[in-house]
């Protein structure tokens, strides 16, 4: 079934041109990554562009109003489907609905191009924290088509050509006639012989098969930029599937996957991490080395009395803030968790200062029932001194 790509971007059939486009640019800045990072906002982002890529192109909007759906099959985006299938897509879908017009003479587009544009290609590449902190350029490996190096992209043996395919005379298009109620009604289909092309590769190229592109496996330079995250894509333009017949080829889009760390939490371009401080520190304050992800070590204040969960903010020390257009804005924030630990065994002499403390304090100090302690311990002197 045909996708509602007025639906889609919320306008009407007869919207013009620079209506789509303000639709457009009101819903991509509502479901921007960077404004909203939910999954849901991110799968409407890539329906929006993709309804405004097919609204925008007047042919692939024409094919919408007749009841097609000119993504669906061959066509360009994401590496889906076999890169090596020929026949289908949006040329096809053409030929379906302006090939099969009744009436009149049945006259059609005539033959395709063997050269078509390739595919774009897809590939994951695993990062750490600190990769996707300070940007990288890895060297991956993809499996694509690339042009056949034996005809370089003409798909016949060197020497030989096509000739015009006896079945369509050079058209492409094989026509027929029935009768109905109505009259005749011409209809025209893709030649079955030459496939639409109007033309026969009489000796094919013993690499390719005739197709002018061969798979093979390759080295890519990536050229991460800092502040990227997981599920981001990179677009290396170029890089992806060669064209049947050599033709120009796709982008090949790069897919983070960022491992989580051992220390750090990433919330969008805010980090988090738990710091643990004794007591006694958190007390008394004091200034502690903390180890940031970028930045190295940073003189992190504790203030006298830190309780527990206390949350202490680091401006400008968690990830880069990428934008859209490449570059790099600014940077999140880090947050320091506060973890005050409590010692779980004293000697007598810690239990004497602590019991001291508590006295001085005029706090309750715990019996010897409730601490466990033996006689003639610290809760037995303290006894032995109040009895006095």
């Amino acid at each position: 079934m045909a996708r509602d790509y007025y639906g889609i971007l919320g306008v009407a059939k007869n919207a013009t041109d620079q209506e789509i486009k303000r639709a457009y640019r009101k819903l991509a800045r509502e479901l921007h990554p960077d404004v909203n990072p939910s999954e849901d906002a991110q799968h409407r982002f890539g329906e929006v562009t993709t309804a405004y890529e097919v609204l925008s192109d007047p042919q692939k909007r024409k094919v919408v109003d007749l009841g097609g759906d000119p993504m669906d099959g061959g066509a360009r985006g994401g590496g889906g489907g076999d890169p090596f299938s020929g026949f289908g897509g949006l040329g096809d879908i053409m030929d379906a609905f302006f090939g099969a017009a009744g009436g009149g003479g049945g006259r059609g587009r005539g033959p395709r191009s063997r050269v078509q544009p390739g595919s774009d290609a897809l590939i994951r590449l695993g990062l750490t924290l600190e990769d996707c902190a300070t940007g990288v350029d890895r060297e991956i490996t993809v499996d694509t088509a690339i042009v056949c190096d034996l005809c370089r992209g003409a798909g016949s043996t060197e020497g030989t050509g096509s000739q015009t395919c006896d079945t369509c005379g050079g058209a492409g298009e094989v026509q027929s006639v029935q009768r109905s109620f109505l009259g005749q009604v011409v209809t025209a289909r893709p030649c079955p012989v030459c496939r639409g092309f109007g033309e026969v590769i009489t000796d094919p190229c013993r690499q390719c098969g005739g197709d002018g592109r061969v798979r093979a496996r390759r080295n890519v330079t990536a050229k991460i930029p800092p502040g990227v995250g997981d599920g981001m894509r990179i677009r290396l333009s170029g890089q992806g599937e060669v064209g049947p017949g050599g033709g120009p080829a796709g982008d090949l889009y790069v897919e983070i996957d960022e491992a989580p760390h051992e220390v750090f939490v990433r919330q969008g371009n805010d980090l988090h991490c738990n710091f643990r401080i004794p007591m006694t520190t958190a007390a008394l304050g004091a200034t502690v080395p903390i180890e940031t992800l970028i930045d190295g070590d940073y003189e992190l204040d504790i203030e006298p009395g830190t309780q527990p969960a206390t949350e202490l903010v680091l401006t400008a020390k968690g990830m880069p803030r990428l934008r859209s257009s490449g570059r790099v804005d600014g940077r999140g924030d880090l947050h320091v968790h506060i973890d005050v630990v409590v010692p779980t065994k004293l000697d007598d002499a810690q239990r004497d200062l602590l019991v001291d403390l508590a006295q001085q304090r005029g706090e309750d100090v715990p019996s010897l029932s409730s601490n466990g302690s033996k006689p003639g311990g610290l809760f037995s002197k303290l006894r032995t001194k109040n009895h006095r």
